[in-house]
């Protein structure tokens, strides 16, 4: 969240950012918020004033008694002086409650660069890499290739799981795996230290990391536990260092984390719903960046230039797109999308989401640094490096054969041991 102090030194900047966001209701809340600042400031004074006059009242009476002096008047004042702070505390923890209220819901200042939009269609693509292939057959869905190939069956995950799951079977799983480590082993040669966090958070960490009113609904929460199943390693890696301050000299730390990711949503197409696109649970590489405020923007491009390097090496097209003011949602002040090529819809789609998110979430999770004798707020960042769901999709789609075999990725075929998946015989 955006910290009380900067937004009472730099209210129109904020008013501006909501305008390029067209909020205009957070506008009638930022305006508010001021206003109730103001009255609590004014409180918090005018509650210390009653506590001291408490204090002296008593000391006044006390010294009145010992001169033999009436105390009616004293004493009277003495018994009114409670109700009065009692009435003043309680003031005072209602404007704090929608203070923090706002406060909570106010979204990040959005970087300069990012484009005006009202929604995805204000998206613009700033990058187009790669040679589409073409197919001189008719590819099939994703999920029906898997299934006649036996590597994947859809109807008994269905059957035992619901509707959004699903088995993976044989060199498909073990694709899976080989793009787990190739993610990891490139990330960790770079100086990403790996990352295995907990699979539930509770809910203070939670809403350190991310507007959890407007994603608790794609959420799973453990019946009768103040724990939620993550939706991506992002979240614990963030919190892993919730009310820390960290010394100038360890940053940036960087991270790359593996974990299986939890959400109830669903695509609304059938070819989202019958698949491993979009599901309730996938695994995903991620990568997580503490760091200066002054580095954030170059890592920003690092997190990026990491992402756009496994595409490159799965030599599978993709387009890079500067999220616009309508799609970009509340904790990032800017965020870049790699869509890959899928063919048989012929068009792109998301793969990897990197985000900058300035000082928000590390002002919910209390997150600082030392710099000199002040202490400041540390900037956080994340990227998809891969989920492989998404990307087996990509692969399934990009390296299919006419014989109904997959190629595998030259660089996947290390950790494979073969170079096709489906091959009879």
């Amino acid at each position: 969240m955006l910290s009380i102090k900067f937004i009472r030194e730099n209210p129109d900047v904020i008013r501006k950012d909501l305008e390029k966001r067209n909020e205009k209701e957070k506008i009638e809340w930022l305006d508010d918020l001021l206003k109730c600042d103001t009255e609590h400031k004014k409180l918090l004074q005018e509650n210390q004033i009653l506590r001291q006059r408490r204090n002296e009242v008593t000391e006044e009476i006390n010294k009145l008694k010992k001169q033999g002096e009436d105390i009616k008047e004293k004493v009277q004042e003495a018994k009114e002086l409670p109700q009065k702070i009692r009435q003043s505390d309680e003031k005072i923890e209602e404007l704090k409650n929608k203070i923090e209220y706002y406060l909570m819901r106010l979204p990040n200042v959005l970087h300069e660069s990012v484009p005006v939009g009202k929604d995805a269609n204000g998206n613009v693509v700033v990058k187009t890499w790669g040679e589409k292939p073409k197919f001189d057959f008719e590819l099939k869905p994703h999920g029906e290739l898997l299934q006649e190939l036996g590597l994947a069956n859809f109807e008994k995950a269905s059957e035992v799981s619901g509707h959004g799951f699903y088995y993976l079977l044989g060199d498909i799983a073990r694709l899976e795996l080989a793009l787990v480590n190739f993610a990891v082993d490139s990330l960790a040669n770079k100086g990403y230290t790996f990352v295995e966090p907990p699979l539930m958070l509770r809910r203070k960490p939670y809403e350190g990391v991310t507007d959890l009113e407007a994603f608790e609904n794609v959420m799973y929460k453990i019946q009768d536990e103040d724990l939620y199943l993550i939706a991506t390693s992002e979240h614990p890696i963030g919190a892993m260092l919730m009310n820390e301050t960290l010394d100038d000299k360890q940053l940036p730390l960087k991270f790359v984390g593996y974990s299986p990711c939890f959400r109830k949503e669903l695509g609304s197409h059938s070819i989202d719903t019958r698949g491993i696109f979009r599901v309730h649970h996938f695994n995903k590489v991620e990568q997580f960046v503490f760091c200066r405020p002054e580095d954030s923007w170059n890592l920003h491009e690092e997190l990026l230039k990491n992402g756009e390097e496994i595409f490159q090496k799965l030599k599978i097209p993709y387009r890079v797109v500067n999220i616009c003011t309508g799609d970009i949602g509340t904790v990032a002040a800017k965020k870049y999308d790699i869509e890959a090529w899928f063919p048989r819809e012929n068009l792109y789609r998301e793969v990897i989401s990197c985000s900058n998110c300035t000082s928000y979430q590390a002002v919910r999770l209390n997150v600082k640094y030392r710099k000199g004798e002040e202490k400041e707020f540390v900037h956080t960042l994340n990227s998809t490096a891969v989920a492989t769901s998404r990307a087996i999709r990509a692969i399934v789609e990009n390296y299919q054969q006419k014989d109904g075999t997959i190629k595998i990725p030259q660089v996947l075929q290390k950790f494979m041991g073969k170079k096709v998946i489906g091959k009879k015989g």
